[in-house]
C-alpha cells in the first residue's frame, strides 16, 4: 500500500465531495429515517457515498468499501486494504442548519489503520493523518496531546448518556459531567474525535457509534498520543458497534480508575 499515493487521491476527492455538499445547499432534500425517527439520512449521503465508490474502485479495484449508506461491501474480516466511509457525519447537523457536519474516511490495511481524513467542509478544515507522519488540520501539524486531569477537562458528551436511557445508567458519566471543567455536543461523531486530536476537547465519550463513525478518527488519535479504547477500557471493535472513549493520556486513565471502573453495564 502507498500510503502517500493513495493519501493524495483522498484527500483530492473529499475535497472535491465537500464542494459537491455545499453546492446543494439550494437544493430540496430528500430526507428519510433509518432506525428512529432521529436517524436521518438524504439524498446528498446516498450520492456522496456512491461517488466515493465509484472513485475507489475506478483507482483501486481490488480495495473494499465499507460505508454507512450500504452501498459498498459487505465485510467480516479487514484484510487487504478498507476505506471506511461516513459520507456525511452529522446529517441531523447537515439537515437543520448546513454545518457542523464532515466526511470522514479511514482506510485500513489488514486491520491497521494507515490513513485517515475528517473534512469539516462548511469550515474547510481537513484533519489528516498517515500512520507515523503525524497528524494535521490543513497545513497545520497537530501538537501531541499532554495530560490533564478531569477538573481542568473539557469533554465531549451528548445530553443522552446523562439523561434516563436504555444504554447506561445516567449515574455513571454524569459523575464525570459534574467533576469536569465543561462539556459540549457538536453532533458529530467525527469532528468531536477530531476535536480531540486537535487539543480544542480532552476527551470524547458516547455510546452506540458505527464503524464509519470513527475509523478516520482512531489514525488521526494515535497519531497525537490519544488514547482510545470502549467504555470499558476494552479494545475497539472496527467491525462492530461499540461504546467509545477517546481521551488525552493520563485523563483517559483518571476517568477509568475514578469513574467507569467496576460498574454493571
Amino acid at each position: 500500500m502507498n500510503n502517500n499515493e493513495i493519501f493524495a487521491s483522498a484527500s483530492s476527492w473529499i475535497k472535491e465531495a465537500g464542494e459537491r455538499i455545499k453546492k446543494s445547499f439550494k437544493s430540496t432534500l430528500n430526507i428519510e429515517t433509518k432506525s428512529n425517527a432521529n436517524d436521518l439520512v438524504t439524498n446528498i449521503d446516498k450520492e456522496t457515498e456512491r461517488f466515493f465508490i465509484t472513485k475507489i474502485k475506478e483507482r483501486y479495484p481490488d480495495h473494499k468499501v465499507l460505508g454507512e449508506e450500504g452501498n459498498g461491501d459487505t465485510l467480516k474480516e479487514l484484510s487487504g486494504v478498507v476505506w471506511i466511509i461516513d459520507p456525511i457525519d452529522g446529517t441531523m447537523n447537515f439537515v437543520h442548519q448546513q454545518r457542523n457536519f464532515a466526511i470522514s474516511i479511514g482506510i485500513y490495511e489488514n486491520g491497521v489503520g494507515k490513513i485517515g481524513l475528517i473534512y469539516d467542509v462548511v469550515h474547510d478544515e481537513l484533519y489528516h493523518a498517515i500512520k507515523g507522519e503525524g497528524a494535521y488540520v490543513n497545513d497545520m501539524r497537530l501538537n501531541t496531546l499532554g495530560e490533564v486531569t478531569v477538573s481542568q477537562a473539557i469533554i465531549g458528551i451528548n445530553a443522552t448518556w446523562v439523561t434516563p436511557n436504555r444504554r447506561i445508567d445516567p449515574v455513571i458519566l454524569g459523575a464525570v459531567v459534574k467533576d469536569a471543567r465543561g462539556t459540549r455536543s457538536y453532533g458529530s461523531a467525527a469532528i468531536e474525535i477530531a476535536q480531540v486530536a486537535a487539543g480544542r476537547l480532552d476527551a470524547y465519550m458516547t455510546l452506540r457509534l458505527s464503524p464509519w463513525d470513527f475509523a478516520g478518527g482512531l489514525v488521526l488519535i494515535e497519531e497525537v498520543g490519544g488514547v482510545a479504547s470502549t467504555l470499558k477500557g476494552e479494545p475497539i471493535q472496527l467491525l462492530d458497534e461499540n461504546s467509545i472513549f477517546i481521551s488525552k493520556p493520563g485523563l483517559h486513565e483518571e476517568i477509568l480508575k475514578k469513574y467507569l471502573g467496576n460498574r454493571e453495564w
